[in-house]
């Protein structure tokens, strides 16, 4: 089990039970190879913000969010102001990605590529995501993001977030692969499937989300993201208690008030990633890569190697 997890869990102890179950689904759904029948468990629950275009169907309070509402979420938190971000700075981040050094740079038509491997049942992924889409929103643009939350009966219930299933991103300097492997909908003793790795994936999946890369006790943790095999993220960055009690539009709203704690953690990280992004392009955008945002995390990603 994660470290940066267990850290996050301290002020949830009494759901101690309920953590390690959840963790154990997470590690299995990694190297599933094939998928399990759809069995969908209906979940309704009092929804506490407005939502629009209520359908009636099986979901979780905020995976019912779509139309204006959710496009009005996607819109701010893909096109958060670079003033915003150069006020955050390094912000406040638990973790930071880990560095590896030695291996040559994963790339696709000349572009480094960027694969994040998730499930929307995941609290620790609903969190993480925030941070992935901000700040590879300031390399290129993504179509399709659905506004959602995590499970409803995981540790973190119902955590507000996004998801990368069905969603699609273009860049002129990075190639990203969203895998969101099973849904936050029950089905038998876990959750419905949504997306299985490619073999390509699962391989780097094997190889860089175990050890040494990542400590023994967190092999096998999401989210996962692997940039360019010059860095991973295994895990949150943050806690997903911060979100608690948050609808999707109150966390895009935070996200731009650089006052805010959310936007310290969700910034501070996007921050981070930005940074990281910036070695793996060789500084592109300029306007990006020589920001007070960037500047902020300033040799801590030293050793990541850029694709020529």
């Amino acid at each position: 089990m994660s470290k940066r997890q267990q850290r996050a869990r301290e002020h949830a102890a009494q759901v101690l039970k309920a953590k390690q179950a959840a963790e154990a689904r997470r590690k299995r759904i990694l190297y599933a190879g094939t998928a399990v029948a759809v069995v969908l468990v209906i979940f309704v629950v009092l929804v506490v913000v407005k939502l629009s275009g209520g359908s009636g169907k099986s979901s979780t309070p905020q995976a019912a969010v779509s139309g204006a509402a959710a496009d009005s979420v996607v819109t701010d938190v893909t096109s958060v102001p670079a003033s915003v971000l150069d006020t955050v700075g390094a912000g406040t981040v638990q973790t930071l990605p880990s560095v590896i050094k030695g291996q040559s740079v994963l790339s696709d038509n000349g572009k480094p590529v960027v694969l994040y491997v998730g499930a929307e049942y995941c609290p620790f992924c609903a969190a993480e995501r925030w941070a992935v889409v901000v700040a590879l929103s300031r390399f290129g643009a993504f179509s399709g993001l659905k506004v959602t939350s995590s499970s409803s009966d995981d540790v973190f219930p119902s955590t507000p977030t996004l998801s990368f299933y069905g969603a699609t991103y273009t860049s002129q300097y990075l190639t990203f692969q969203g895998v969101e492997t099973q849904s936050n909908q029950k089905s038998g003793q876990g959750y419905a499937p949504l997306q299985q790795l490619t073999a390509a994936q699962a391989s780097l999946v094997q190889k860089y989300n175990a050890a040494p890369y990542v400590p023994s006790d967190s092999a096998g943790s999401i989210p996962f993201v692997d940039f360019a095999n010059q860095a991973i993220i295994s895990g949150a960055s943050y806690s997903p208690q911060l979100l608690a009690g948050k609808s999707q539009a109150q966390v895009a709203a935070a996200i731009k008030d650089p006052t805010s704690d959310i936007s310290k953690s969700v910034g501070g990280t996007a921050n981070a990633i930005t940074a990281l992004l910036c070695k793996l392009t060789g500084g592109r955008p300029g306007d990006v890569c020589t920001s007070k945002a960037v500047t902020a995390y300033n040799g801590k990603f030293d050793g990541v190697a850029t694709k020529q």
